[in-house]
């Protein structure tokens, strides 16, 4: 692999104790790419809008203006971000307000080891389920959830399928959908244009 590599650390913010994880992309990743490789990491379903925030710039996918900020998809990461320790902000739904803080931890990461350009190495703690009110929401779902006599226990317990478990991070699952996700975004001989 001859690619430069990023080793980047993402934390959700202001929960405790800490849902995290480590992973690895190309430096000449775009940010739409970014969002998506964040999506698969942490385990969200891409069903809200996003926002890298990069010094005093944002980006996002369909800005309607200026304000708005930059269309993401035109940048590449290692363009951004050089520097060793450098810290950027991802927010994911701008209802429940999901901030995320990115740190890059190597700049030139090697590992002999290492098969493929996208890889998630470690990490800690499930993923909150989406629409579920952000932080405040998430610690309300996690209370009514350990709490049988909770009011809202059945109701909660029914509406997440029964079986969420905030302590679960799997590598090897999150590992396999980036594989997929690095096949299905390869290039191609053809765009999907077609015949007129």
């Amino acid at each position: 692999m001859k690619k430069r590599l990023y080793l980047l650390k993402i934390q959700l913010l202001d929960i405790e104790p800490a849902i995290w994880r480590r992973f690895v992309v190309p430096a000449g990743i775009t940010l739409d790419r970014l969002h998506d490789v964040i999506q698969i990491v942490m385990g969200w379903t891409d069903s809200h809008l996003h926002e890298f925030t990069i010094g005093n710039k944002r980006y996002t996918e369909y800005p309607e203006s200026k304000e708005d900020g930059l269309v993401c998809g035109r940048y590449r990461l290692g363009d951004l971000i050089k520097q060793k320790g450098r810290t950027f902000r991802y927010l994911y739904d701008f209802g429940d307000s999901w901030e995320h803080e990115l740190v890059l931890e190597e700049n030139r990461y090697f590992n002999p080891e290492l098969r493929t350009e996208l890889a998630c190495l470690e990490g800690e703690r499930a993923c909150p389920p989406e629409d579920v009110g952000g932080v405040p929401g998430y610690f309300e779902f996690c209370n009514a959830l350990k709490d049988p006599s909770h009011e809202e226990h059945e109701s909660y317990m029914e509406w997440s399928g029964g079986d969420f478990d905030s302590e679960i991070f799997d590598s090897e699952s999150i590992n396999w959908e980036l594989m997929k996700y690095l096949r299905w975004s390869r290039d191609r001989y053809q765009n999907w244009g077609g015949v007129e």
